[in-house]
Formats: C-alpha cells, structure tokens, sequence
C-alpha cells in the first residue's frame, strides 16, 4: 500500500476522527431525532408489548442498520442472542432469558430466520448461527419447507424466510433436504400456473382446506424472493424484459419467480399500491407489503420494475413508519437497498435516524468505501507539504494514548457459523 504525504491540518483532521469514532455515536446526523431512546434500556428497539414480534423486530432492526453502514449497539445484539434457547431455536420474546426453554416455550422458524440473517450480518457469533441453523434443519418438513411452528404443515412465507437464512450463511438449499426434497422443491408447490384467471402466476400462502391455491400478495412477494434464493435484504438484479405469466412442463425457480413478479407488477397497477382488508373493513393500504414486493420486484427485475410501488411509498409511508415502529423502517430501509435509493432521504424521511432513534445508540458508522477513501487521498494530495505521511503522525498521537486497539479492530462480517 502506497503511504500518501498530506499536510499536517489534515492529518490533525484525521486524528479528530480518529477520536469521534473511538466513542460510541449514533449514524452521522444532527438532528434530535438521531438520540437513541429513553424508553429502550434493555437494548430492545421500539417500545410496545414484544410478546409477538420482539425477536423480529429486533432481527429486522439490526438487519437495517448493518445495509445502511451502521454499527448496531452491542447492547441491542446481545438482547437478541439472549433470547436462543438451549436447542438453538428463537422465540418472539422471552421475558426472562435466564430460564430455561421449555415445551411451552413458543419457538418459531420465521423468528430463528430472522434472527440469523441479522446475527450474521452482524458478525461475530457464529456459534449461535450455528446452533440455530441446525434448529431450523431438525424441523424440516418432509416436503422439504416449513411451517411457522415445528409439526405445522408447510407455507410460501416459512420457506421462503427460511431460504434466506440458509442463502445468507452461504448454506445452499439444494442440500439442505429432507426426504429427497428441498425447500425450493416445497416452495414451488405453492406456485399458481399461468392457467388461472384470478391469481395467475401468484403464491399461495398454503392450500385452502380443499387444497386449492389461492393468490395471496404476501406470500407471493415472499416467495419471489425465496425462488431467487434471496432473504430479507437482497441487491437489484440486472434489467430484465418485462414479466410475463409463462407456463411450463416443469417449472423453474426462475421461471416461478417471473411468474409472480407478473403477478405483483398486475396487482399493484391500479393503485402503485398492495392493500388489506382487516375484520370485513375498507381495503386499506398495506405499506409493509408494498415494501416487500418492492424488494421483491427489483430482485427479479431490476430497480425500474419496482418505480411505482417505490414512489408511493416515499410519498406515503412516513406517518405509517413513526406509528408502526422498527420494523416498519427497517422494511422501507431494505425497499430503499433494493433499488438503490437513499435511506436518507427517503422522500425527505432520513430512515436510518428514525430507526436509530427506536431503541439503544449504535456504536458508530462503519467506514467509507475505498473509493471514496482514494477520492479524499488524491484530492488532500495536490496541497501536501508535510515531510512525512498522515498515518506516521496519527500512529505517534495514537502511541501517546487514543488507543490503537479500537482504532485496528474490526468486527467479523462473516464468520463461519
């Protein structure tokens, strides 16, 4: 590696920074809203009753920052490892960790997914990863999928989260089979052919009691997803023509996944929309799905493929995200991902700080990519006059007591479960 003369202001600069980041700090923003939560000391995002979605909340919420540079709190991760039981599998939330799981202990598999693509992203616990993964394989359903409780039958959403735990630790599902079947095999079942007037190309949750499939928006953003092999955070595929429902004699992941991005890009054409209707009320719009199918569309097709969707949510989803809480900014923030858009400044929400500001501070931001870190050494370069490169001079102050160790350490992003 080249050393870089610059001037002795900016090697001051550099020791400034040096400095800020040896603290913990929240993701570099000065508004109010970036001061972590009063309301939040257990190092729990959000602050309503977590008896259902304490895990998942928190997994998406880790999951969030980590795509958007920033360091969770330690505090925040540690609440959510301590919530594994012995045999590796996660529950929605256990008020005392300390004891011990029992048969009454409501484990799941869409909590245990959850948790290890966030606890993976995160680094670092490769031992909890692998306990979990080898939870979720000991429940595999004979067809290859899962339900949401161990014993239930198989669903479109169980599968495909669980898909993406096994993608995200670089575990192919092709080999993680039961019965001689995978869970893409399971997954496919779920898949509405083409033939279909209402729902063509679509996912079903699972089977109505009579064992016909019926379309089901939710699971079939989840399972354009799942088909690709991708989990809760997945990156823009390259552009691709426009979907088309096509059947065939022997259906592809692929081609299943085409199928229901048709299905979306129809469904969501008349209003940029996905909607709900709870108790035989009014449809209502349902941003967090919406936000899926955006994930989901860009996955399949590139970020264009999920344009509309995606403005209506910037336009729209602010108010839903402040009452809904964490995870709802940690959906948008994986929408925002997936079509390359800013977090930031997501239709003027800075959704990074409004998650930040849910639950305990994080550590910090991580480090700015070596692009951009060469643009900097090039420009500080032309006024260099100093006789020795900034890093000599940081390591010198670093020696009289900044401390090097934080400085040089640098979490795991990868580690082997």
């Amino acid at each position: 590696m080249n050393v870089r003369r610059r001037s002795s202001a900016a090697a001051l600069a550099a020791i400034a920074v040096i400095g800020a980041a040896a603290a913990p700090a929240v993701a570099a923003d000065p508004s109010p809203s970036s001061s972590p939560s009063k309301t939040a000391p257990s190092g729990l995002y959000g602050t309503t009753d977590p008896q259902y979605d304490g895990v998942w909340r928190q997994s998406l919420a880790l999951l969030a920052q980590d795509t958007a540079g920033v360091i969770p709190s330690s505090t925040a991760v540690k609440w959510l490892t301590d919530q594994q039981c012995a045999n590796g599998a996660f529950a929605p939330f256990r008020a005392d960790p300390a004891a011990a799981c029992d048969a009454k202990t409501p484990v799941d598999t869409n909590n245990t997914a959850a948790a290890v693509q966030a606890l993976w992203a995160v680094g670092g616990h490769g031992d909890v990863i692998e306990e979990a993964l080898g939870w979720l394989k000991s429940v595999q359903n004979k067809d290859g999928g899962w339900g949401y409780v161990p014993g239930t039958p198989s669903d479109a959403n169980s599968t495909s989260v669980v898909i993406g735990a096994l993608t995200a630790t670089e575990t192919d599902p092709e080999k993680v089979v039961k019965d001689g079947k995978s869970p893409y095999d399971a997954l496919l079942t779920f898949a509405l052919p083409c033939a279909k007037d209402k729902g063509a190309g679509a996912f079903a949750f699972q089977p109505d009691k009579d064992g016909k499939l019926l379309p089901n928006a939710d699971a079939t953003a989840a399972g354009v997803l799942g088909a690709l092999g991708e989990g809760l955070v997945a990156d823009a595929a390259d552009k691709a023509d426009a979907a088309s429902c096509t059947d065939a004699d022997k259906p592809t992941r692929e081609g299943a996944a085409a199928n229901a991005a048709a299905y979306l890009t129809a469904t969501l054409a008349k209003d940029g929309h996905l909607v709900s209707a709870l108790g035989g009320s009014a449809d209502q719009p349902d941003y967090g799905n919406t936000a899926d199918a955006v994930v989901a569309l860009a996955a399949q097709g590139g970020a264009d493929k999920a344009a509309e969707p995606l403005a209506w949510l910037e336009k729209n989803a602010a108010k839903w995200a402040a009452e809904s809480g964490p995870a709802a900014y940690a959906q948008l923030i994986f929408a925002a991902h997936a079509t390359g858009t800013d977090p930031r400044d997501f239709g003027g929400t800075d959704l990074v700080a409004k998650l930040n500001a849910t639950g305990p501070a994080p550590q910090g931001v991580a480090a700015k990519d070596t692009a951009s870190a060469n643009a900097d050494e090039k420009s500080d370069e032309k006024d260099d006059d100093s006789p020795f490169g900034v890093w000599w001079f940081v390591g010198v102050c670093l020696v009289f007591g900044i401390g090097i160790g934080f400085l040089l350490s640098n979490r795991n992003k990868k580690q082997q479960p």
